[in-house]
């Protein structure tokens, strides 16, 4: 009956839908995605397809590197990725288009699109990144015995508050799924209170912490401390190099790197440290010490999440600004404490588990910025303590990778 409903409103709202999907800047190949449609050139079927679905921008970085475990461990196995959104369909082309068979949208949970979505992929096992529940899909993935996960699944607090409402409504269709996998306890217990089926509802960890620091680069640091401030926006830097320049009173060792995340800025950013009459260098100069400057402005491509492995403390930029943060996990892999502002929405579930295990700080202004960063360089117990909890709750997390490829592909 559901089913049956859904495909009368599918022939009521599609001409309106169309309208309003290309209206909001969808180009027209994004609406015939939507509606089912596959293009013929440059993708065949295959006996032995896996399909990864990341709604948006965050969930396509969540399963980065699992789907390229995927295709370096199966070879063999065709592999399509779909988004929901653009921005999501276009961080995925620019991420994954080497490492899978086909980038394309999610088909709108109607009977009559997906039927026409999975008569052309067939895939064999589904992945469904997060916290996407589509009534419909679930249905027909059962129907044809489709494998079909979610995974890395979590659920906010006032998601489950309204999923709690229809909770009749959740168990009945979470029971099509083979295996719902989360990112915490706490979650799998809210999967669990909507009635999933307690034997494949399981914690899988967080599959954004999966990643190895990479080589850091030559750095001599001498016996100095150093804050290090990356990715910064516009409207930041005068923060940062105020907060530094306090700092910097009452601990004379410390020294400043500040790394803009767009180089277009380098002279905005030169003018700000040079109001504030702090000498500095550029690394772009072969600078590799302090020993003539308290700034170091790394002015240099692809060199921060290296050089992350030097800092004593990390400020993460995009952060007081409505851009959304950067990736903590970049200094923390290097067990290094971050703090980062009040917008952190671009990586709100890493907030919220490096914050509950006290490995990281999200601060709403400058003068907080100042006391958290001088607590640390001034109380070494508690330092030292805060570089432990990086280092556990980094190692509490791994292993979500490999437990999605030993316990779901075959």
């Amino acid at each position: 009956m559901y089913q049956l409903i859904s495909d009368l409103l599918w022939n009521i709202i599609k001409p309106v839908g169309e309208k309003v999907v290309l209206k909001r800047g969808y180009p027209k190949d994004a609406v015939l995605r939507k509606c089912g449609n596959i293009p013929e050139e440059g993708f065949s079927e295959s006996d032995n397809t896996i399909m990864f679905h990341a709604v948006s921008v965050g969930e396509v970085s969540a399963i980065e590197n699992l789907v390229k475990a995927v295709r370096a461990k199966f070879p063999e196995i065709k592999v399509i990725l779909t988004t929901g959104t653009y921005t999501g369909q276009e961080i995925a082309k620019k991420k994954l288009s080497e490492y899978v068979d086909l980038i394309t949208y999610f088909p709108a949970d109607f009977p009559c699109v997906i039927k026409k979505f999975l008569d052309k992929t067939k895939p064999k096992t589904v992945f469904i990144a997060e916290t996407e529940i589509w009534p419909n899909f679930a249905m027909e993935c059962k129907k044809r015995n489709i494998n079909l996960y979610i995974i890395n699944g979590r659920i906010s607090d006032s998601t489950f508050k309204s999923y709690k409402m229809l909770s009749l409504f959740f168990k009945y269709f979470l029971s099509f799924y083979t295996g719902i996998y989360t990112q915490s306890l706490d979650d799998n217990n809210k999967f669990l209170t909507l009635g999933a089926n307690s034997e494949t509802t399981k914690v899988m960890n967080n599959l954004k912490f999966d990643i190895k620091a990479p080589d850091f680069v030559e750095f001599n640091k001498n016996s100095y401390r150093v804050l290090i401030a990356g990715s910064t926006h516009s409207g930041e830097d005068e923060i940062v190099v105020s907060v530094f320049k306090k700092l910097k009173e009452k601990h004379s060792d410390l020294k400043l790197i500040l790394a803009p995340r767009h180089l277009t800025r380098m002279d905005e950013v030169k003018s700000i440290v040079e109001k504030y009459k702090i000498s500095y260098a550029l690394r772009s100069n072969n600078k590799n010490d302090f020993d003539e400057c308290e700034i170091l402005i790394l002015d240099t491509l692809g060199e921060l999440g290296k050089i992350y492995a030097h800092a004593d403390i990390s400020f993460i930029g995009g952060s007081f600004n409505k851009t959304g943060g950067h990736n903590p996990l970049e200094s923390i892999v290097f067990n290094k404490p971050v703090i980062s502002g009040p917008s952190i929405h671009n990586f709100k579930d890493i907030y919220s588990i490096i914050k509950n295990a006290e490995a990281g700080f999200v601060v709403n202004s400058e003068d907080d910025f100042f006391v958290i960063a001088d607590k640390m360089l001034s109380d070494k117990d508690y330092y030292d303590t805060t570089v432990h909890k990086c280092k556990k709750v980094f190692d509490e997390q791994q292993g979500a990778l490999d437990f999605v490829i030993n316990n779901c592909i075959k």
